[in-house]
């Protein structure tokens, strides 16, 4: 029983409810950026690029089994195959996703420190050197 109140403690501890409060948050929000990078800044940039669709941008590594019925212009297709294949189109993806979620991350910080008081300036006394004297100086006399 002594572990199971441990346990509580742990779990009730302040650090640990805003850990589990930033997890849910965080994944949310990552489900927001992969949404405004998949339906919205992929479509444009593959406009930009001449109605390209990264999602099927890849190469292809590994035969295509013969019993393959699918298309060969799929990479979610040929992916549930089992065919190797280096999709850059989702990396690409990806990484954009990835900048998104760091420039806002970024962003809350950087706003989070300018609304944080400065810290407290640490309380006068002697230097470095000044204590090192008096050390040398005792050590001197005694």
């Amino acid at each position: 029983m002594a572990m199971m109140q441990e346990f509580k403690e742990f779990v009730a501890r302040g650090n640990v409810m805003d850990l589990a409060v930033g997890v849910i948050i965080g994944a949310a929000f990552g489900k927001i950026v992969s949404s405004l990078t998949d339906d919205i800044i992929m479509p444009v940039v593959g406009w930009l690029f001449g109605g390209m669709d990264f999602t099927n941008k890849f190469i292809t590594l590994g035969a295509i089994p013969d019993t393959y019925k699918g298309d060969l212009a799929s990479y979610a297709d040929l992916k549930k195959a089992g065919v190797a294949m280096i999709g850059y189109g989702s990396f690409i993806t990806a990484l954009i996703n990835f900048l998104i979620m760091a420039f806002v991350i970024f962003q809350i910080v950087r706003t989070a420190n300018k609304l944080m008081p400065p810290p407290a300036a640490a309380p006068a006394g002697p230097s470095e050197v000044d204590l090192l004297t008096e050390i040398r100086d005792s050590l001197k006399k005694g």
